[in-house]
């Protein structure tokens, strides 16, 4: 009799914490599914732009100051690690800006600038800059990947991009269009 109820307990509990664990994994694949953060790009401006030519050699130093809202869609916090975001000529990495590490909460979203700073030196062998720089518009992209972890029960890595495609002027030394993008995978 004794051995009876012990295995009908046992079952009971079987069943129980069987059944807790279906119903975790259920919400954690459902509810709780993680989803990447949204870049929203708010604004881009051209907070510097200084363009000459001498010597048959061009000049340019600019600097891009982006203003991004991240949401967090996700029922848990998002924690990302300091991360950087890349100005990009006709695909070349010439430029980049620090995006610092930081933590967003559950459905929130936060305001985030980001400075962009050209490198010209690593222009100066392109002959399509030239090209461009003579023709008055000089194209550009921003490139922001924002890489980090929703804490549910263990770590899952979640990444939001954006990417803006920008044509500044030179003659007005302001932008001429810009296009913006937004991924949760590239």
């Amino acid at each position: 009799m004794k051995s009876r109820r012990r295995c009908i307990c046992l079952s009971a509990t079987a069943a129980t914490v069987i059944g807790l664990l279906l119903l975790f994994l259920i919400l954690g694949l459902t509810v709780f599914k993680p989803k990447d953060p949204i870049i929203n790009v708010d604004s881009v401006a051209l907070s510097g732009l200084h363009f000459s030519i001498h010597n048959l050699r061009v000049y340019v130093n600019v600097t891009i100051n982006t203003a991004v809202t991240v949401k967090n869609p996700n029922r848990v916090g998002f924690q990302h690690a300091d991360s950087t975001a890349f100005l990009r000529y006709r695909g070349l990495e010439v430029g980049q800006g620090l995006i610092p590490a930081g933590k967003i909460g559950a459905r929130d979203s936060r305001d985030m600038n980001i400075t962009l700073t050209l490198f010209a030196d690593r222009l100066a062998g392109d002959p399509d800059f030239y090209i461009d720089a003579i023709s008055g518009k000089l194209p550009f992209q921003t490139y922001i990947r924002l890489p980090g972890k929703a804490r549910l029960i263990f770590n899952i890595h979640v990444v939001a991009y954006a990417t803006c495609d920008l044509e500044i002027h030179v003659l007005t030394q302001a932008l001429a269009s810009q296009t913006c993008h937004y991924r949760t995978k590239l």
